[in-house]
């Protein structure tokens, strides 16, 4: 389903067109090595290159019989390079070709998922310098704290997406590893020329040692990075939700004209883009958990892991994509309400200020535990319906024998939490942001 929606490019990486075409370049490369070396002729090395191809339906008809994947590509490539077919695959197991061939799609996957990531950053950087001064409340506990702007809460998404980039582009690193060291890793039938050969063609590292297959912790590394980047994918779209909430609306996603929100009720604008990435993101994370559990294996390998990867290598990737390129349209289209965020600011009625009272308290030699319980009882009484806390503090005998009138007067400016917005823009963004 998601596919239809996918980028492209992602989607072509993981069609099994190409992953069969994949298998050939390893191959062609492979025998490509082998003939510098001397050791199969150099015009069965060009046969192969020239004339090596396959066909699907001609694959799965062998496999119907082999019961085995890669045999059923080798016989249907040999069908087409003829008698040089015999030096194909030369010295190789299956997994030789499988891994190194599955390190080339992993990393151009990963490829695809930081060019995403990079574009959601500017997006961010974007949005943030926008609403730098867009004051808002803060909340924790979902309670109304102190105040804050819009643009701290995007700076927060920002640096840690930035973090997610680090954390791809060392997967992606990690990943980009082949191997072609024979059935136990030994190089007993293959020299390990062959295997620097192949992967300097394809842009890959050899793996330092090697069993039958490429050790599975590095994929585990490219999906708990997929996880954590999708976790935050989810952190985003759950605030944009609660921040749409019909009581708060202070950002909302963008509503096209003739959208409908309910079969039933024509008034309704819901935030369905972000309620899709918080389901998405539960299923990316749920793929960490068996690419943890391939890392082990019996001894030099066992084929336990290669069903599960058929499934969250092109799932996996291809959600973590879509996942990205909608939230990056959502977060350019998000419509933002200052005036709404100065409203919600003054609910409740001047408490947000309460921190500034306490601490210019003790500053007049109050102990904390005695301006705490001062504060408090006049903020009580905000809650109760009794006034604005303003007002109380003015009307509190107890309290002008420590602060003035004016002194009051200045706890309520907010300008008191802005002054280092610009500190913080320039720790994340740089100078000039």
């Amino acid at each position: 389903m998601l596919e239809r929606y996918s980028r492209p490019r992602m989607k072509d990486i993981w069609t099994e067109e190409n992953k069969y075409r994949t298998w050939l370049k390893v191959e062609i490369l492979a025998a490509e090595a082998w003939a510098e070396l001397g050791v199969i002729p150099k015009e069965a090395a060009k046969d192969i290159r020239e004339k090596a191809d396959f066909d699907e339906k001609r694959i799965l008809e062998i496999e119907e019989e082999t019961r085995h994947d890669v045999i059923a590509f080798l016989t249907n490539v040999a069908e087409y390079v003829g008698e040089s077919a015999r030096f194909l695959h030369w010295g190789l197991t299956s997994s030789d070709m499988l891994d190194t061939a599955m390190a080339i799609r992993m990393k151009e996957s990963m490829e695809i998922i930081i060019e995403d990531v990079r574009e959601i950053l500017e997006t961010i950087k974007r949005r943030a310098i926008e609403h730098k001064y867009t004051v808002m409340i803060g909340r924790s506990h979902g309670i109304h704290a102190e105040p804050i702007t819009f643009g701290l809460k995007l700076a927060i998404w920002y640096d840690e997406m930035k973090r997610n980039l680090r954390r791809l582009e060392n997967a992606r690193d990690c990943i980009a590893t082949g191997k072609i060291s024979g059935a136990v890793g030994t190089f007993a039938n293959v020299d390990p020329r062959v295997e620097a050969y192949v992967c300097e063609k394809l842009g890959l590292r050899p793996a330092p040692v090697s069993n039958q297959i490429v050790q599975r912790d590095r994929y585990a590394e490219v999906f708990t990075a997929l996880a954590i980047t999708a976790s935050t994918v989810e952190k985003i779209a759950t605030e944009i939700r609660h921040l749409q909430r019909t009581e708060v609306l202070e950002a909302e996603e963008y509503f096209r004209k003739g959208q409908k929100g309910s079969s039933a009720m024509p008034h309704k604008r819901n935030p369905i883009l972000s309620e899709n990435l918080c389901g998405l993101a539960r299923t990316v994370r749920s793929y960490c958990i068996p690419a943890l559990e391939n890392v082990a294996l019996w001894h030099e390998r066992d084929i336990s892991h290669s069903s599960v990867e058929r499934f969250i290598c092109p799932d996996g990737f291809i959600t973590a994509d879509f996942m990205l390129a909608r939230l990056n349209g959502l977060l350019s289209r998000l419509i933002v309400y200052p005036e709404n965020m100065k409203k919600n600011l003054n609910l409740l009625k001047g408490l947000i200020f309460s921190q500034q009272v306490l601490l210019v308290l003790t500053q007049k030699g109050v102990s904390r535990e005695e301006a705490y319980r001062i504060v408090q009882g006049r903020a009580m009484e905000v809650w109760q319906g009794k006034g604005t806390f303003k007002e109380l503090l003015l009307e509190d005998k107890e309290l002008s024998k420590h602060l003035s009138r004016e002194e009051i007067e200045e706890i309520f400016d907010l300008n008191y939490h802005l002054k280092h917005v610009d500190t913080i823009f320039k720790r994340v963004f740089g100078e000039g942001a």
